[in-house]
């Protein structure tokens, strides 16, 4: 008869265990994703909304433009705003020969362009819709489009 009541008190302490062993297991469950939730929130923030760093983005048109972004609801809002603008160098009537297909075949001449002085005068910032971006990248702050930027501001 001892037997029986020790039994049946130790049931009810076996499964009090795997009830706790269970909410722990799930507690740290919880823990993991709030805390892993938290880092990608804080590395895509850090990634995207660092306005002290130009960025590069490059769309699907395959168009580039550089500036200072702010991640948004529906897209991205660049600000600050530069793009690179070839510059075709026409050839003189004289040129004759090697010289002359030589020129034909060097490269444009690249310029970069603040946004706002084109011919429909748009503001100096853009929201970009998220789906026509491929990638972006931040730039150094000795890269050459960020000299570039430096020297056309302290004109």
């Amino acid at each position: 008869m001892n037997e029986s009541v020790e039994q049946t008190q130790s049931q009810p302490q076996s499964s009090k265990k795997g009830a706790n062993t269970l909410l722990i297991v799930l507690l740290i469950i919880v823990i993991g994703i709030l805390i892993g939730g938290g880092v990608y929130y804080l590395m895509d923030k850090k990634n995207v909304e660092n306005t002290d760093t130009y960025q590069a983005v490059f769309l699907q048109n395959g168009q580039v433009y550089f500036g200072k972004m702010d991640k948004q609801k529906d897209g991205v809002h660049l600000m600050d705003v530069y793009y690179l603008q070839a510059n075709q160098q026409l050839q003189s009537a004289g040129e004759e020969g090697e010289a002359a297909a030589e020129k034909q075949q060097a490269q444009p001449e690249l310029s970069l362009v603040k946004l706002g002085n084109e011919l429909h005068g748009p503001e100096d910032e853009m929201v970009i819709n998220k789906e026509h971006i491929l990638f972006y990248e931040n730039l150094k702050s000795d890269s050459g489009v960020v000299e570039a930027i430096k020297q056309e501001k302290n004109k």
